[in-house]
């Protein structure tokens, strides 16, 4: 686990709620990002939040 809580390997078990794809972890934003979604999930206090209406959304 990093400083904030969150286990990095918990990433292998998560994919995007919008697409079902994989998701890459932002470390220095405490983020989950979708690239193919073009969201951005926070993680706060170590827990994922996986709902599209609390994500960031992202350019590129």
């Amino acid at each position: 686990m990093n400083e904030a809580g969150f286990d990095p390997h918990m990433i292998e078990a998560l994919v995007c709620p919008r697409t079902h794809t994989t998701l890459s972890y932002d470390a220095g934003r405490q983020e989950l990002v979708s690239r193919a979604a073009g969201l951005a999930f926070p993680i706060r206090n170590g827990i994922p939040v996986m709902l599209v209406d609390e994500a960031r959304v992202i350019e590129g």
